[in-house]
């Protein structure tokens, strides 16, 4: 199954602003959609029925390829939408973080309608991923934006319909970029710290899902370099995946050993990581647009 990865651009980096397919191997195939709606993505995350990819497109719409691909949905523009992560709750309905609002909206499955605002506006500074307990708590990460501003934090939500945020961390090490669940419950989070800072600590953050006390400390060795990590992913086997700025790396879950990095793509800008789509759909990448090697 390919390793697909989000790659930003512009002023967020100077990326390849497309969606890369990776074989097992960790070659580059080439961007698997030359759709010219997929620009500057961002989040994405597999449908409940695992049919479909939502992707987060910096065009302010949410779109849905299928196994092929191919587009077979589109939110169309939302002129200020401005979506950052995206993940799929336990209702079906696909979850994405608004940057410019703060706060996070659902769509329908099929994208019906328009998105439904499930937290009041400016709810964090700014926004760093979030993700849903199998209790049905949310627990959104705050942190620093692009200006410099922000609130380094862990909220948790409900569960229920009450909006009342509780803080769930408290840690003066932790400058949150993306968050997951893992299946256990507990929440993780990749962090740099201090946020764009020369000599910034790059790791992921495993607290208690519970207490919110850290448990441990994801980190590669010394000389595998980690720069700007962003999103977190649970593969096939336990395996948590972490892209980053010119790499994606991997750890084994359960034992937290490093498993190595398993793409080293210069200018890469990874924003989030998942996996997508039989081997077969590798045989078809290369239509996509080129990718310098």
């Amino acid at each position: 199954m390919p390793l697909l990865v989000t790659s930003a651009s512009g002023a967020n980096g100077d990326g390849f602003g497309a969606l890369l397919a990776f074989a097992a191997d960790g070659q580059c195939r080439g961007a698997l959609s030359d759709d010219l709606r997929i620009a500057d993505p961002r989040g994405m995350c597999t449908s409940a029925d695992g049919k479909l990819l939502y992707l987060n497109s910096g065009d302010d719409r949410i779109l849905a390829l299928d196994s092929d691909g191919q587009v077979v949905l589109d939110s169309g523009r939302i002129p200020g939408l401005n979506a950052g992560g995206g993940v799929v709750g336990p209702d079906g309905r696909y979850y994405v973080g608004l940057r410019s609002e703060k706060t996070i909206a659902a769509f329908s499955p099929d994208m019906n309608g328009p998105p439904v605002r499930v937290l009041p506006p400016d709810i964090v500074p700014f926004p760093r991923g979030f993700g849903f307990a199998a209790d049905g708590r949310l627990f959104l990460a705050s942190g620093i934006g692009p200006d410099g501003a922000g609130q380094n934090t862990i909220l948790a939500f409900g569960p229920g319909p009450s909006l009342t945020a509780t803080s769930f961390i408290d840690d003066d090490e932790v400058s949150p970029l993306d968050l997951a669940v893992a299946p256990g419950g507990n929440v993780l989070v990749s962090s740099e710290y201090p946020f764009g800072a020369p000599n910034a600590v790059a790791s992921i953050r495993e607290y208690d899902g519970t207490s919110g006390e850290l448990v441990r400390v994801f980190s590669p060795p010394h000389d595998v370099p980690l720069h700007r990590p962003r999103g977190l992913r649970f593969g096939p086997g336990g395996v948590l995946y972490c892209v980053a700025r010119d790499a994606a790396v991997a750890f084994d879950y359960a034992s937290g050993r490093f498993i190595g990095t398993v793409v080293s793509r210069s200018r890469l800008n990874g924003q989030a990581i998942t996996f997508f789509g039989p081997l077969a759909i590798e045989r078809r990448i290369g239509g996509g647009p080129k990718i310098p090697r």
